[in-house]
């Protein structure tokens, strides 16, 4: 179960943390979350390229020292890097200690300052902790392409049906979205262009 927009409550629980763009410019941010994965995100990193548009990938330290040269190559193609733990961790399951430690070890190799929290999960003391030396990126459209009971239509609908100027939207780059990603992700950079949308990466 999941929320495809986050209620005001759930943005209170983390009220400094950044949903949403600016809202009066017809303006998307697509982010994808997990990688790199070599049977993926060189797929996304094409499709993007295929529409000359940009986004910005919340990698896994892990996953970086595992596959340079993707990482490599997301940074070339002008996107845009984010922090995602070294280990894909869940704040609320995890020491806080622990927790720093591991996401100073992704700083290291991933060099960025924008930091979102694997399932968005993290304890208050842990937020107002990370808060000083990161900018926490949330989002405003979670499409669901992880989950097993979400089809491929539905995934396509659930960003369809949410999206709006400023958008942070969130896909996977991972092996779980993988079916769904891969019919959702062009149909609806396809449709958002037909409808004036520009794609920029987070800073």
């Amino acid at each position: 179960m999941y929320l495809v927009r986050p209620s005001y409550l759930i943005k209170s629980i983390y009220p400094k943390a950044i949903w949403r763009m600016e809202e009066t410019e017809k303006k998307l941010f697509l982010s994808f979350d997990d990688g790199p994965i070599p049977e993926i995100t060189p797929w996304v990193l094409d499709v993007l390229q295929q529409y000359k548009i940009k986004a910005s990938f919340f990698c896994v330290g892990d996953n970086v020292e595992k596959h340079t040269a993707i990482f490599d190559r997301i940074k070339a193609d002008g996107h845009a890097v984010g922090n995602h733990t070294y280990n894909h961790l869940n704040g609320w399951k995890t020491h806080s200690t622990d927790y720093y430690k591991n996401i100073a070890k992704a700083k290291e190799i991933t060099s960025s300052s924008l930091f979102r929290p694997p399932y968005g999960k993290m304890k208050n003391t842990q937020y107002k902790t990370i808060l000083n030396h990161y900018k926490i990126i949330m989002w405003d459209v979670l499409s669901g392409d992880y989950d097993k009971n979400t089809s491929p239509e539905k995934c396509l609908d659930n960003v369809l049906t949410n999206y709006r100027n400023g958008s942070i939207i969130v896909f996977h780059d991972n092996r779980k979205a993988w079916n769904n990603l891969q019919y959702a992700l062009p149909k609806f950079i396809e449709h958002a262009l037909g409808e004036g949308y520009i794609f920029e990466t987070i800073q």
